[in-house]
């Protein structure tokens, strides 16, 4: 029954061990002009609930993240029809690859 115990503590123990927060995701790897996210321009993504998702495009990579308010609730402002984007964001594409669209 002790080594049962031994085990199956050694077993939770290396089940935690094998727990990583992983790479830094603030850390934009697979583009050439730039070090981190802040500097890719974004615009807004209605989508078909017609709330508000912040979109990057960067001639590599996509990005897309819900807009809330500072209570975490969605904004849906109505800047745009649902399921159209607006603003600038394909001029954050990178200057070596583009974005042929």
């Amino acid at each position: 029954m002790k080594t049962v115990r031994i085990a199956l503590v050694l077993g939770a123990a290396l089940a935690l061990s094998a727990c990583d927060a992983g790479p830094d995701k603030s850390q934009d790897r697979n583009t050439v002009d730039r070090d981190d996210l802040s500097q890719i321009k974004w615009g807004i993504w209605v989508d078909p609930d017609g709330c508000d998702n912040w979109i990057a495009d960067d001639g590599v990579e996509g990005y897309l993240a819900r807009r809330y308010d500072r209570y975490g609730k969605p904004i849906c402002s109505g800047v745009a029809p649902p399921t159209v984007a607006t603003g600038a964001f394909k001029q954050g594409a990178t200057s070596s690859i583009g974005d042929p669209i």
